[in-house]
């Protein structure tokens, strides 16, 4: 049995969850949510309290059981408290600037990167003096979080041998020594 599947979800106050044809609606006070639910996982919704449940153990059907319990949680999730992502420019001269809708990077290219970011994200940057600039990235849709975070991650990977880059705050780089002197 999967123990993600099995766990329940609970609905907090404020949140209006609907379930019509095979298509899971969520609604809260930071934004509306749907998604499509497999017919071999079969959901009910009692006493603000979502379950899911699986016809067989067929791997098809337990994939899905603990997939599609996580999706809607993030759903739920997502609508009533929002998610949050922070990354951080670490080079000399680099730099990240929100303007609206729109993010420019200085990333030591020969020209800024200019990234127009979707209207159900909300971007902002901080820079203190002798700290790398970050840019924080809030939404209620998690995938869509994920998806516009790891965008602007692959504008310049952390590299191995000095760390610059973008990273996720609090992600760990593996560091490589560099170039040896020779003995002569």
């Amino acid at each position: 049995m999967s123990r993600i599947g099995k766990a329940p979800i609970t609905i907090p106050s404020g949140v209006e969850v609907n379930y019509v044809d095979s298509v899971m609606t969520v609604k809260g006070k930071k934004g509306e949510l749907a998604q499509h639910i497999d017919a071999s996982v079969n959901v009910s919704i009692e006493d603000n309290v979502i379950t899911f449940s699986r016809p067989s153990d067929a791997p098809d059907h337990r994939s899905k059981h603990g997939l599609y319990r996580a999706l809607v949680y993030n759903m739920v999730h997502g609508v009533s408290e929002g998610f949050k992502k922070e990354l951080e420019v670490i080079g000399v001269g680099f730099r990240a600037n929100a303007n609206g809708q729109q993010l420019e990077l200085a990333l030591g290219f020969s020209h800024a990167i200019v990234m127009e970011i979707p209207k159900e994200v909300k971007v902002t940057t901080a820079t203190e003096k002798g700290k790398a600039p970050i840019v924080t990235l809030e939404s209620y849709d998690k995938q869509l979080l994920g998806q516009v975070a790891a965008k602007i991650r692959s504008f310049r990977k952390p590299e191995p041998y000095k760390g610059k880059g973008i990273r996720f705050v609090g992600e760990e780089i593996r560091r490589k020594a560099g170039k040896s002197a020779s003995k002569k």
